[in-house]
């Protein structure tokens, strides 16, 4: 017994001769670590959002990124909750809100808080610039706890980062997101993660739950801030929009090399040279090092972009700047629509509980929601092709120049061209040839040869001027791009007339029309035309310098010269057009307290 207790004074002595002296310096640290913590959870929690579906039939998070109450979310979230739905800030108010575009395949969704146009929100940070062992908070509401919308806040570490999870039965694919061992639960779906400064770098939406229970296991998954930030655009355009593919299958070589299996001869890529075996040394600026990296990095991309690739064949480099397709079929990502390929008939289907309908939406608000094929809300694409067409207000009126249009002026080898464009035909006599297109025609060529089919894409361009998005069969807002792929971001508002489709490109910095994309059909070469300059023609703005390409090669610059725009009678529709004015959403209207 003696020896016992001697040797427990003693460890008791070693003990506290090994633990630093309380008060020091140490404590110090530890406390400000501390208050620093409560500080940024303080400064964030007002962004945070709890969600809930109407009729209490679910719910989850969000988190607010803007003044004017745009949020994010998960689709996994929104889409049981209906088109309107309630959330709760920590001010302890209930505000309404509703659901503005959704991501299906990325499980992203952004809705629109109403009721103030002061909303705090979010800082957004850089997700690249994570790295294991970051400290990282997750917000949010778990298990529908937070009733009194005081979000429930866990912390702990970036676990890895450049994350693949693969799809689940379902379409939703995580690529390039954050694992993080911060507790994320069932209700946290859709919650923001802060970096320890505070700055939104990801949105949380999965964990590894399946072989543990529905309780946290450690592992879950945000999707970065980088990946929404490039969907943001096209996600406030209320749209359901889709993610990219190269149109090109690759493997692993046994050197670790990356390469081309298969590709189709369709594709852009395979228009713009790249081939079976090439190998992939960089996409959009980051290197290719395996399969995961590349489908972590083409899966970040909205359909539609234009970005970089660097390939190898051989000891030869080269970069080529492609237009990516859309990863699914229209009818795979919308939701609640069968697939063609679904075994399942409707009456096949296993019966189960029915949710209630939802409510009416409140009145106030039943005006914000647009239904429409192809939308999560296309009240919100008319709210953003209004805003980008006031880019043309600066060039005057073009409306009731419906007459025939005549451009004349010099390439850059001092060759001259003349244009005509009436009612019915598009003509140009240019390098000792006449060309010439029906207005009517059914089936459009690339005329002239190497330009993509400029012809056409003038009459595209008259048009738009002159009816904006009245006579085409398709007219909206897409959302934005980097211009060409290398440049900065620009709106993109996209029309289609007789299967020929345009792209129409405004700057982001300033509201500046700066040139046009028209493709014939999706299989060829577009005719892109930017605008290097613009003049005063006869009292109104238009390009005075024109660069036209297709494909990889310049077809010629042009520099106009004369302007001539007869006026002539409106063209009729028998629709209104769907680019009528519409009211901006009411920032100020009321809001109701938590009960």
């Amino acid at each position: 017994m003696r020896t016992a207790w001697f040797m427990s004074i003693a460890w008791g002595v070693v003990g506290a001769a090994s633990w630093p002296a309380t008060g020091g310096a140490d404590d110090a640290d530890v406390l400000a670590a501390q208050q620093r913590r409560v500080e940024v959870v303080q400064r964030v929690s007002p962004s945070v959002v709890a969600i809930f579906a109407p009729g209490g039939q679910g719910g989850g998070s969000g988190v607010l990124i803007s003044p004017d109450g745009y949020a994010l979310s998960n689709f996994h979230v929104t889409s049981g909750t209906g088109n309107f739905m309630k959330c709760g800030l920590n001010d302890g108010k209930l505000y309404d809100a509703v659901i503005v575009g959704i991501d299906p395949t990325g499980d992203v969704a952004v809705l629109k808080l109403l009721g103030r146009d002061d909303f705090p929100h979010a800082t957004i940070g850089d997700s690249d610039l994570l790295k294991a062992g970051d400290w990282v908070y997750a917000m949010g509401n778990p298990f529908l706890l937070a009733v009194d919308f005081q979000p429930t806040v866990t912390y702990g570490i970036v676990s890895g980062v450049h994350r693949y999870q693969y799809p689940a039965g379902t379409i939703l694919e995580y690529t390039d997101c954050i694992q993080t061992d911060s507790s994320i639960n069932p209700g946290n779906s859709g919650g923001p993660l802060f970096n320890d400064a505070g700055e939104l770098v990801g949105i949380n939406g999965r964990g590894s739950f399946e072989k543990r229970g529905r309780v946290n296991s450690g592992a879950g998954y945000a999707i970065s801030i980088n990946q929404i930030m490039h969907f943001l655009d096209h996600l406030k355009s209320g749209r359901i929009v889709d993610h990219a593919t190269l149109g090109a299958a690759v493997t692993s070589e046994l050197d670790g090399s990356v390469t081309i299996q298969q590709i189709l001869e369709e594709s852009e890529a395979y228009r713009r040279g790249l081939r079976q075996g090439d190998e992939i040394v960089s996409f959009a600026g980051r290197p290719i090092g395996s399969v995961n990296q590349y489908k972590n990095i083409l899966g970040i991309y909205p359909k539609g972009w234009k970005l970089p690739i660097e390939y190898r064949r051989g000891q030869e480099k080269a970069t080529v700047y492609v237009r990516l397709r859309g990863l699914h079929n229209p009818g795979e990502i919308i939701p609640g629509q069968r697939r063609d390929d679904d075994p399942k008939k409707p009456d096949e289907r296993r019966p189960g509980p029915r949710r209630p309908p939802p409510p009416p939406p409140p009145e106030q608000y039943k005006d914000l929601f647009v239904e429409k094929e192809g939308y999560a809300n296309y009240y919100f694409n008319q709210v953003e092709q209004q805003r980008v067409l006031k880019g043309l207000d600066a060039w005057g009126d073009y409306s009731t120049k419906n007459g025939v249009w005549k451009l004349a002026g010099r390439d850059q080898r001092e060759r001259p061209f003349a244009v005509t464009i009436t009612p019915t035909t598009v003509s140009l006599a240019y390098i000792d040839q006449n060309y010439e297109v029906s207005v009517d025609a059914t089936d459009f060529q690339p005329t002239p040869e190497g330009s993509g089919g400029l012809l056409t894409a003038l009459l595209h361009f008259k048009l738009f001027l002159t009816q904006r998005g009245f006579l085409f069969s398709d007219f909206h807002y897409l959302g934005s791009e980097p211009l060409d792929g290398r440049g900065e971001k620009a709106d993109v508002l996209l029309s289609e007339l007789s299967a020929v489709q345009s792209r129409w490109y405004f700057g982001r910095t300033s509201p500046e029309f700066v040139g046009f994309d028209s493709q014939l059909s999706k299989d060829q070469d577009e005719c892109e035309v930017r605008f290097l300059a613009v003049g005063e023609f006869d009292g109104r703005r238009f390009p005075s310098r024109w660069q036209i390409r297709s494909g990889n090669s310049e077809y010629a610059v042009w520099t106009i010269e004369s302007v001539t725009l007869a006026e002539g009678p409106s063209p009729q529709r028998k629709t209104e057009p769907e680019t009528a004015p519409v009211a901006a959403p009411d920032s100020k209207s009321s809001e109701s307290e938590a009960k």
